[in-house]
């Protein structure tokens, strides 16, 4: 059975970072990323592209499951809420078990990261707002918790690969 690993974490936490390597280290796996999905121009947030984006992840993740390729599939996305998960959740269909991974780090660290991708023009001014105004919602989420504070990449890695391998 494939197991669908879902990681999130408040906007800067590693997500990206932390599932383009760990796709690498497990074998027979596939890495998705919910933020592929939101890639237009002009970028509008409304019911319409809710919808689509929604529907993009569903059919991508229904593809990876259907075709029975990968033993783990690895989902990243800034979900924060657990209704995000349900209606995903809801519409796949076929064998997999369902781990879901938040990735945390203290505000303090959080705002070194995001002010220092701010300064690598990888990030706008009010991501770090933005952010630590979801951050408590991802406390609340029915997850495992990783910290990543002070810790390398590879390190965080190898604790996911050990919880999902």
């Amino acid at each position: 059975m494939v197991k669908l690993v879902f990681i999130n974490g408040v906007m800067g936490v590693g997500k990206t970072t932390v599932s383009k390597q760990l796709y690498t280290k497990l074998d027979k796996s596939l890495w998705l990323d919910g933020d592929w999905c939101w890639v237009m121009n002009p970028f509008v947030v409304n019911k319409e592209t809710k919808k689509m984006v929604v529907n993009n992840i569903v059919s991508q993740l229904q593809n990876a499951i259907d075709s029975k390729q990968f033993e783990q599939i690895i989902f990243s996305w800034v979900i924060d809420r657990e209704e995000i998960y349900e209606t995903i959740i809801s519409r796949l269909t076929g064998d997999f078990e369902l781990i879901k991974i938040t990735l945390l780090c203290s505000k303090e660290t959080l705002a070194k990261r995001i002010e220092k991708d701010i300064q690598c023009n990888k990030r706008q001014k009010n991501n770090l707002e933005r952010s630590l105004l979801k951050y408590d919602s991802y406390l609340k989420l029915e997850s495992i918790k990783i910290y990543t504070d002070n810790k390398l990449i590879e390190e965080i890695v190898e604790e996911i690969k050990e919880r999902v391998a």
